[in-house]
């Protein structure tokens, strides 16, 4: 385990270091999901316009339940590991650009874990109606990134942010499924 987490360690230093303060701005605007709006209501468009707006409400309530099960779960898996964040761990953070600093827990990711698990939902959903949809996982990538950009996570935090979230899109995508063919079918 002790080689796993230097390597995890040594790929932190290399991918954040790939950095410059000329793209610290850039970063800093992805990593706040408010900037992300526009996205999201272009997402929420491409759902109504081809589900409903009936449909949409009962997308928008699995995506709460989703974003709040995946959340409660990340922060007691951090609470459990309490692994410090790369800007507070002494073994790496002289070696990093440290551009926002936290005092909570690192692993895993919940920006990843979130990220990935609403975006597993909502592929599943626009895959057969758009030709493109798999351009949204571009999203879970680049955000997760800012966060080993940024020197708030290491690279093993995102990952398994990536499974847990995965995981748990793809299970509440086959629940809302169930459900969906039992309480309210599409008409």
């Amino acid at each position: 385990m002790e080689e796993i987490i230097n390597l995890d360690k040594q790929l932190l230093i290399y991918l954040n270091n790939l950095g410059s303060e000329s793209f610290d701005g850039f970063w800093l605007f992805i990593t706040k999901q408010f900037n992300l709006i526009p996205l999201f209501l272009w997402v929420f468009y491409l759902l109504i316009k081809k589900i409903g707006w009936k449909q949409f409400g009962y997308v928008v309530i699995a995506l709460a339940l989703l974003i709040t099960f995946t959340d409660q779960m990340t922060n007691l898996v951090k609470y459990s590991f309490e692994r410090m964040r790369p800007c507070s761990d002494p073994t790496v953070k002289n070696h990093i650009r440290i551009i926002i600093e936290r005092s909570s827990y690192s692993f895993f990711s919940g920006h990843a874990a979130n990220s990935m698990a609403t975006t597993i939902f909502i592929y599943s959903i626009l895959r057969r109606y758009y030709k493109y949809t798999i351009l949204l996982f571009l999203f879970p990538l680049i955000f997760a990134y800012s966060r080993i950009y940024l020197g708030l996570h290491f690279p093993g935090d995102i990952l398994t942010g990536y499974v847990f979230g995965a995981l748990f899109g793809w299970t509440f995508y086959k629940l809302y499924l169930l459900l969906q063919k039992k309480y309210f079918p599409i008409q």
